[in-house]
């Protein structure tokens, strides 16, 4: 059993493709587990998928204290707060806490046309960031779409840029073409210049995607005002690391980065 006088903590982030959670007890990060957004799973489902991962690590559902989530897709967000009013609420010392622009706007400036556009996640990561490094921020989100996020020194979310993810563009290539098979990308390319079809197309999705980050970042860089100042460059998502070593101007990656986010603006209620 957890110490009762620590506070479990429940991060959410609800995306396109997968659904991440976390599990924070006070400061320390305890659990993590990622599985596939599936629109159909009911909220009894999520219950026994999510109460059968905690207690892989031994912790009763009834510990947790506070949830938080981020969410990008309408239909899982109404499922998901369901499962927590429905099995989680007994313990809790808050309402569920559902990030939104107007909810975390003490936590970060919001620059945009409409701030009420900008995804959750873009927000959270760039909350994180900022809470880390301190400095002009260029986030790099590779996920179901592959989000670059500016962030100013003074905590300012300026935008950014979004385009097509690297799982898109290979179902693309796989289903739009006679002859362009499936391929892994988990082991990189011998050389730029592929000999044949399959090594061929991992070149085309690594390095070309890695000089596409590398060439959007010099855009950025410029564009902000960064030319000769400090833009530090991090990646995240669940395909970062696939592509962070083909792309020369990523400095880190920061796997927990959209976790960490929720879990200090979890602190801030």
């Amino acid at each position: 059993m957890a110490d009762q006088g620590k506070k479990m903590l429940l991060a959410i982030d609800i995306g396109n493709s997968h659904t991440v959670i976390g599990l924070f007890r006070d400061d320390q990060f305890i659990g993590q587990w990622r599985f596939k957004s599936d629109r159909e799973r009911t909220v009894d489902e999520l219950a026994i998928h999510c109460h059968g991962l905690f207690s892989m690590i031994g912790i009763a559902a009834g510990e947790i204290r506070g949830i938080i989530i981020a969410s990008v897709v309408p239909s899982l967000e109404a499922s998901w707060s369901s499962y927590c009013r429905k099995y989680l609420s007994a313990n809790l010392e808050y309402p569920p806490l559902l990030v939104s622009a107007e909810n975390i706007k003490k936590s970060i400036q919001i620059k945009t046309d409409n701030p009420d556009e900008v995804g959750a996640d873009r927000l959270v990561n760039a909350i994180a960031g900022w809470q880390k490094y301190r400095c002009n921020l260029l986030i790099i989100d590779f996920g179901t779409a592959i989000t670059f996020d500016c962030v100013s020194a003074e905590c300012e979310y300026l935008g950014g840029a979004i385009l097509p993810g690297v799982a898109i563009a290979l179902d693309a290539l796989s289903s739009r073409t006679a002859k362009l098979p499936r391929i892994d990308i988990s082991v990189g390319p011998e050389k730029v210049i592929g000999t044949n079809t399959v090594q061929a197309m991992k070149s085309g999705i690594l390095h070309g995607y890695g000089a596409l980050v590398d060439g959007m970042t010099q855009k950025i860089r410029h564009e902000i005002g960064c030319a000769d100042g400090v833009l530090k460059v991090i990646a995240t998502g669940g395909m970062a690391h696939l592509i962070a070593p083909y792309a020369q101007s990523i400095e880190e990656v920061e796997p927990m980065l959209t976790l960490n986010g929720l879990h200090f603006l979890h602190s801030q209620q």
